[in-house]
């Protein structure tokens, strides 16, 4: 025991060092430092970005889901395998939790870091598309650990560097994918499904603390999950196209019906966002005393959720959008924006004015208020609007959402094991991840969960190193696309760092323009 708790100790110094003294600093700062050399590409050129989404998905003859090329994804199909690692736990007890510490004004600092956050994504997806090669298997394989080694590592006397940066990534990519990308999401699955819908189930104890039904849940999702994960991207991609959608649009129907039975609140909720986004302090009637929430607390509880929530700027989801069938790389960028967007902007925000319309908050102190504790505020709070279907349907969401995230996460992790070991190696981290579903299932410390929490910080710093280095290759790539796509002038295109499949995607981008131009004409 001394040692587990020594461990502890140690883990938590350095949790906080990297997030919440470091970490918040480096993403923000990236995310604006990006934001101004692209001269605010997400504000500037919305019309585009959206188009090439949004527009793209429900076309009629848009190419956001079509895919004959062997080794990748469709566009549509990385970005719901994209979502479905990030739109977890963090959507909706992780909101909770920055609302319950950081007031109401915390979610305007949850959409200052996605605002930021959404050109950190961009750009790394561009470099990943960039840096990207196709695998023995015929499949292409990006990352952060590729633009280190080949991009970062191509400076001078950076070489080495960059390849210790790289390797570094994809140690803390693994580590995290075991605990926050697989076990302490099933764990929350557990905790969750107990208190909602089994609490009156008891079918005994298999060992210690741990209850049947959590095993035999544990072993149904590994089943489950083992159908998928094994069955490589192109069954995940399958599986996130077809769930990802629905849980999010369930989800999001949910919270409007809520927001519509308290719709007279609506603007006072809007209000107390703005009105505490720089703290509070109010005088506590019993004691006298001054109680409150500083404005460090406000701003490192929403930004902190805000990151954790869409993972801009730690470089995980470039693994699976890298995988896209797109040529250009910021058509692959532009998808990351929306990514951004949707993840923080649209389903957090939901989850955000679900909390502070249910009278748990107060409006008018920004503190909490009524019978409920952070951990059963979302439940609470759609109690009230569902009555006792409202703790059985957040449930369910984090059922969902937390079990996508487990199978995005394993993606994640087998192109880090790729990256370090091979492509066969990578076969044997797939059925390990699988079995340790299991794990997560029967876990009853939260320590495996709290260190993996510390890697998956570890993961921002070698690749804002990389992205921030490499930004003026961003602009570059940005600024040739403006050219060729937008103000239609007769540049070559910069699409790959390999010569051969640069010259292999610009006779295939060269084809889509004539395409898209014979389309407009008719």
């Amino acid at each position: 025991m001394e040692f587990f708790d020594k461990l502890a100790e140690i883990n938590k110094v350095i949790n906080e060092f990297v997030w919440d003294k470091m970490g918040i600093i480096l993403l923000v700062g990236a995310g604006l430092l990006l934001t101004v050399l692209t001269k605010f590409f997400q504000v500037v050129r919305i019309k585009e970005w959206w188009g090439k989404t949004v527009g793209e998905i429900f076309k009629k003859d848009g190419n956001a889901r079509k895919n004959k090329e062997h080794g990748s994804v469709s566009q549509f199909q990385a970005l719901c395998t994209a979502l479905a690692g990030t739109i977890g736990t963090g959507n909706i007890a992780g909101v909770a939790s920055a609302i319950w510490v950081g007031g109401p004004g915390a979610v305007l600092w949850m959409w200052v870091a996605a605002f930021f956050g959404m050109m950190t994504n961009y750009s790394e997806n561009v470099l990943g598309i960039f840096y990207r090669r196709k695998n023995k298997n015929g499949e292409w394989s990006g990352g952060p650990m590729y633009y280190l080694k080949d991009g970062f590592g191509g400076y001078k006397h950076c070489k080495y560097i960059g390849k210790l940066l790289a390797v570094l990534f994809a140690i803390f990519a693994i580590l995290a994918s075991f605990g926050i990308g697989n076990m302490g999401q099933i764990n929350k699955i557990i905790i969750n499904l107990d208190s909602a819908l089994l609490g009156g189930v008891d079918l005994g104890y298999a060992f210690g603390d741990v209850k049947w039904t959590s095993v035999i849940i544990g072993v149904v999702l590994m089943i489950i999950g083992g159908l998928i994960i094994l069955g490589g991207l192109k069954r995940i991609a399958a599986f996130a196209e077809k769930v990802v959608p629905f849980m999010a649009c369930t989800y999001i129907l949910g919270c409007l019906v809520v927001l519509l039975m308290n719709f007279n609140i609506i603007g006072d909720v809007f209000a107390s966002i703005f009105r505490f986004a720089f703290g509070t302090s109010t005088v506590d009637a019993v004691t006298g005393a001054v109680v409150g929430i500083s404005i460090k607390e406000v701003i490192s509880q929403g930004c902190k959720r805000g990151v954790f929530s869409n993972e801009a700027g730690l470089g995980s989801t470039v693994m699976v959008n890298s995988a896209s069938n797109a040529k250009e790389p910021v058509r692959q960028g532009m998808w990351g924006i929306f990514q951004v967007f949707f993840d923080t902007i649209i389903v957090c925000t939901m989850t955000a004015v679900v909390v502070l319309s249910s009278g748990y908050i107060d409006l008018n102190t920004g503190l909490p208020a009524g019978n409920t504790t952070d951990a059963t505020l979302v439940a609470d709070a759609f109690g009230k609007s569902f009555g006792p279907f409202g703790a059985v349907f957040v449930s369910l969401a984090i059922l969902l959402f937390a079990f996508t995230t487990v199978v995005g996460w394993s993606h994640y992790g087998t192109k880090a094991f790729e990256y370090l070991f091979g492509e066969k190696a990578a076969k044997g981290y797939k059925v390990f991840f699988v079995l340790m579903i299991i794990s997560g299932a029967v876990m009853t410390s939260s320590l495996a969960w709290d260190i993996s929490d510390t890697f998956n910080g570890l993961m921002m710093i070698p690749n804002l190193i990389g992205v921030v280095s490499l930004s003026p290759l961003v602009i570059r790539i940005t600024q040739n696309y403006i050219d060729r796509r937008i103000k239609h002038k007769d540049v070559k295109p910069i699409l790959s760092y390999d010569e051969i499949i640069q010259s292999e995607h610009e006779a295939a981008v060269k084809k889509e323009l004539e395409e898209e131009l014979q389309s407009v004409k008719s």
